[in-house]
């Protein structure tokens, strides 16, 4: 005797070796002996043979029309054997039967299962729906699988026009957009970026990571609603007139100096900080506004700014105008350049110039102080404070060493070309502006602890540098406490620090007692936001080091075959590779010489740190923002 039954959804046959009445032992086609519960016995049967059951059964369940079944069917529950005599019009036979619960089964939309064998049909309106429902997978299987045809063949479906920004950044895994490009990207071996990329989706490889980041921490925009200022009591105006000193694309010029002499013959050099905290009290608009941003976003060509532009506008030190400050004055000895000592007002002060480092550097450097030059605007104001600022560097146990001095990068973006820049770290125009911040913001870090107000500072102890609210030293300035006070147009953190000071002057309440949890609020989220926004620096920048490589290619005609597909931006595919310069840092990994950009050589042998290497550039991914290079010679061998 042979049964048919049910075993993990599915129909299995089988011959009976032992029958226990609550359970059979059965041997499978196959020779297999397995025990199995009478219950999942569908029905017995002798004929025909074995192996010829199931596929008997199936060709006859395939002629079964599954509409007219369904109407042969009782409203109320019933087992297969009593539909297959309704549908036949006899007793059915076994493999009768058999087709029948073959079709009953795998037709779910109409029959719905109600135990081992029964079934009860499905009501006209639920079938309706589930046939509606059932139509719509269908013909959205078909869209999803005409969209991966697309995408596999690198063209746009139509679909993601609307949807890139989504598709790139927050993909939906519920949507058949999403769905389709998954299967495109397993298919083709590529990221969604490199796919789409190929298809044309992605215009810009710079926009793509800009608004990438766009997407995640300014999903709102990077706009402002109108702001309004509060007003705030008439300021003395102070007898100096000042200067400032920035990069050439500064709009939000936070410090500026002045420099008088005084009746007694001292020098008396005044800090001269913007003041936005006297329109922008805590919990105003502007206020909440910059709580929201707590820092300016810089990358190569383009900022997000902390405040409006109508707020940067009224309180930015720009020149032949006159502009409230927060100034810190300090009398120097006119012989020694001692500081003597320190006064803080809050008052308006004349911008006389504004100073840029791309004309100023050619006069005001090393060699032109050496040579004792003043033929330039501010030469002896200059010349003051940068002797001031080497007295001030020796005081703070820093001093000079210009054989260890660090380059810093500037990168200048014009008409979508980028051309790169160094210059060192500590170079006269760097060391007068970082000196005399590094005194107002340690000072007025101290004045406000001595006088009991909160704020909050930066610490360095242990190599660890962190934020805090308890004046500490910061060991890497060598002083006992700093404070960030002197960017308020361009971070939170000093703005907040600089209401603390204004009130401290004014002898008023603090806007932020101890204890208040906002200044606590503000600490943490700056910190954290910071981070972000110079990783999204370094990152962009990496980015423009990479365009700038395949500048050099484009200009001496060496573009790559790999970077023509996957640089997308003027490509060529004929030319040849570029050999660049770099420095081991240590094992595989680069520097090059020119610019900042550091990566994994992965076919440089091995080599000591500091050695001078050539390598031939043989991809660059504008999406990755990472390059492939291959070792061509050592120029250089590590001392």
């Amino acid at each position: 005797m042979n049964i048919l039954y049910e075993e993990d959804g599915s129909f299995k046959v089988g011959s009976i070796m032992t029958d226990n009445t609550s359970s059979l032992q059965v041997e499978s086609l196959s020779g297999k002996r397995s025990k199995i519960k009478a219950a999942n016995v569908m029905l017995r049967f002798t004929q025909p043979a074995l192996s010829e059951f199931l596929p008997q059964a199936e060709a006859m369940s395939a002629d079964i029309e599954t509409e007219f079944l369904w109407e042969c069917c009782p409203p109320e529950e019933f087992g297969f054997e009593q539909i297959a005599g309704e549908y036949y019009g006899h007793t059915p036979s076994s493999l009768e039967a058999a087709a029948a619960l073959i079709r009953l089964h795998g037709a779910p939309i109409y029959f719905h299962k109600k135990g081992k064998g029964r079934y009860r049909a499905a009501p006209p309106d639920v079938l309706k729906a589930a046939l509606a429902g059932a139509e719509k997978k269908r013909q959205q299987l078909a869209l999803q699988e005409r969209m991966t045809t697309q995408l596999i063949g690198f063209e746009l479906p139509p679909e993601f026009t609307a949807q890139l920004q989504q598709l790139l950044y927050k993909p939906d895994r519920n949507t058949l957009e999403v769905k389709a490009l998954e299967a495109a990207c397993a298919a083709t071996h590529l990221s969604a970026a490199h796919l789409l990329h190929r298809c044309g989706a992605i215009a810009s490889t710079h926009d793509y990571h800009y608004n990438q980041f766009l997407s995640e921490h300014f999903p709102k925009g990077t706009g402002f609603p109108p702001v309004e200022l509060a007003t705030w009591e008439e300021l003395p105006l102070a007898s100096a007139s000042a200067f400032s000193i920035d990069d050439a694309t500064t709009t939000e010029i936070d410090d500026a100096f002045s420099v008088e002499k005084l009746a007694n013959g001292n020098w008396r050099i005044g800090v001269h900080i913007a003041a936005p905290a006297l329109g922008m009290p805590r919990d105003s608009d502007g206020d909440k506004i910059a709580a929201e941003r707590l820092s300016t976003v810089y990358m190569p060509g383009n900022k997000i700014t902390m405040l409006p532009d109508s707020v940067v506008e009224a309180f930015t030190l720009c020149a032949d105008r006159v502009c409230p400050a927060l100034s810190m004055y300090n009398e120097v000895d006119a012989e020694t350049l001692e500081l003597l000592n320190h006064e803080s007002r809050v008052e308006r002060i004349h911008i006389a110039a504004n100073l840029r480092h791309d004309t100023l550097e050619p006069l005001f450097n090393e060699q032109t102080l050496a040579e004792g030059r003043l033929d330039y605007p501010w030469a002896p104001e200059l010349t003051l404070l940068w002797k001031l600022a080497q007295k001030l560097e020796a005081g703070r146990g820093k001093p000079s060493d210009n054989s260890t001095q660090q380059v810093d990068y500037n990168f200048h973006v014009e008409n979508d070309r980028i051309s790169i820049t160094n210059r060192r770290r500590g170079s006269p125009i760097d060391k007068v502006v970082s000196e005399l911040m590094i005194l107002v913001n340690s000072e007025w870090g101290k004045h406000i602890a001595e006088h009991g107000f909160v704020a909050i500072y930066r610490t360095q102890q242990g190599g660890k540098v962190k934020m805090s609210t308890v004046a500490a030293p910061h060991q890497g300035l060598g002083v006992a406490q700093y404070m960030w006070s002197s960017s308020p147009l361009r971070r939170y953190v000093d703005l907040l620090n600089q209401r603390q000071i204004i009130a401290m002057l004014n002898d008023a309440e603090p806007p932020y007692p101890k204890g208040d949890t906002a200044l606590y609020a503000a600490m943490r989220d700056f910190d954290t936001m910071y981070a972000i926004y110079n990783e999204f620096q370094r990152h962009m920048e990496r980015y423009w080091c990479l365009r700038w490589l395949q500048q050099e290619q484009a200009e001496i005609g060496a573009l790559s075959p790999t970077l023509s597909r996957t640089a997308g931006e003027g490509a060529n595919e004929s030319l040849r590779e570029l050999v660049v310069t770099a420095t081991v840092l240590r094992e595989n990994l680069v520097k090059l010489t020119d610019i900042p950009l550091a990566f994994r050589a992965s076919s440089l042998p091995e080599l000591p740190a500091n050695t001078r290497v050539q390598l031939a550039v043989t991809a660059i991914d504008l999406l990755d923002v990472n390059l492939e290079t291959r070792y061509v010679a050592t120029m250089e061998e590590a001392a």
